[in-house]
């Protein structure tokens, strides 16, 4: 049996039920919110670290801060993370599926890896001034660690899924069947920097947010402020430079016959790449005034490269005459319309929260919201427990019938 044909057989006899091309769009969309915290993440985590072994008063001082982001962003991450997982299951379910069950082990183990980094950035959080022996820094050393190895396991299953003509020689290897599900397969060393080598571009971004966020507080010093917002600028600079040499290598590392460097979507994302790394440049003269602008355009470079890694992926599976476009579709209007408004619902409150966040950090005393804010704050409530009510009296209707 032909390698397409059976990607076809292992896809959900029941079909999507939606247009494939919407759960493509946000899957794109939120794949690019996800990465943006993952390099957030990252990049706070180990400077976080640095600061605290170089020492120093501003060093320290940011160490401190970046240490309490790093719980911060390692939720909106993880949070972020769910709905992209999700669409990859719905429309690359058998890709998706298989380079799981080969490499079960490692998914099974990568939660616990996170909770373990989770659980140690705290402790490096809470614990980092307590002057004993070597200090605390082993703690965020070793959740850094954590953090990385998190992401060369998604990098090997997100690469494995792209090879399925090699399977069955992952799977039979002589002539015993490894059912172990402890090997990562796959590794490409320029696709694994290409999405790592942006989390010090990323944090040279939030360190200009930074100091532009505070500037206005009167307990923050302007000299102190001045620093962080040139040394992320520098930083911001530096790794945008160094990610477009890694993005290059990883497109000269491709098959041949994909010609991906004419391809519509990968030059626009390296238009864009070039495009920020020049606002980057100019960034250096007034990093706080080029802050917003500087992270919205980050983010546009994010979205327009995970377009073409979408495009990447189809070029991949296009070689098996596979196409998501293919799937059988079932539409399902009450799914459907009960996914996009949680959606949509969670996008309001996640909203709501980083708003009370936002307003809260920007005020030196104690922070008193405004009527707007508490209603937003009540709005939200409200429609959390509208959505629990609607799903748990959908599930006790479905049980009953299903039971009758």
């Amino acid at each position: 049996m032909e390698m397409g044909t059976i990607l076809k057989t292992l896809q959900d006899p029941m079909g999507i039920p939606f247009y494939p091309v919407v759960f493509q769009a946000l899957m794109v969309l939120t794949f690019a919110l996800h990465i943006m915290f993952v390099n957030f993440t990252l990049g706070t985590s180990f400077l976080s670290v640095y600061g605290y072994l170089k020492g120093g008063e501003n060093w320290t001082r940011l160490s401190r801060s970046l240490a309490k982001a790093t719980t911060v962003n390692i939720s909106m991450a993880m949070l972020l993370g769910v709905a992209p997982l999700l669409f990859v299951q719905v429309v690359y379910d058998p890709f998706w599926y298989a380079s799981n069950t080969l490499s079960a082990a490692w998914v099974m183990g990568f939660i616990f890896i996170m909770m373990l980094g989770y659980s140690l950035t705290y402790v490096f959080y809470l614990k980092r001034d307590h002057k004993t022996g070597g200090g605390f820094a082993i703690f965020g050393i070793i959740a850094f660690a954590l953090f990385l190895l998190s992401g060369i396991i998604m990098h090997a299953l997100g690469y494995q899924l792209l090879q399925p003509e090699k399977w069955l020689n992952w799977y039979i290897k002589g002539n015993t069947v490894d059912t172990s599900g402890t090997s990562l397969h796959a590794f490409q060393l320029p696709r694994f920097l290409h999405f790592i080598i942006p989390s010090f571009a990323m944090t040279g971004i939030f360190l200009m947010l930074y100091a532009w966020y505070f500037k206005n507080r009167a307990d923050f010093d302007k000299g102190y402020l001045e620093w962080v917002g040139k040394t992320g600028a520098k930083m911001a600079f530096i790794f945008t430079a160094i990610q477009a040499v890694v993005g290059f290598w990883w497109l000269f590392s491709l098959p041949a016959g994909f010609s991906f460097f004419t391809n519509p979507f990968f030059l626009i994302g390296a238009a864009l790449g070039i495009v920020l790394l020049v606002f980057l440049y100019n960034a250096q003269k007034d990093p706080v005034k080029y802050a917003v602008p500087g992270v919205l355009g980050a983010f546009l470079t994010i979205f327009g490269m995970s377009y073409a890694r979408e495009a990447l992926r189809m070029k991949y599976l296009g070689r098996f005459d596979y196409s998501i476009f293919n799937y059988k579709l079932n539409i399902d209007w009450g799914s459907t319309a009960l996914f996009l408004s949680t959606f949509v619902m969670g996008l309001l409150i996640i909203g709501y929260l980083l708003a009370v966040a936002y307003k809260s950090g920007r005020t030196s005393g104690e922070y008193v919201a405004t009527p707007s804010m508490n209603k937003w704050g009540k709005i939200s409530i409200a429609l959390l427990l509208c959505w629990i009510g609607i799903v748990a009296g959908l599930g006790i209707i479905i049980s009953v019938r299903n039971y009758l």
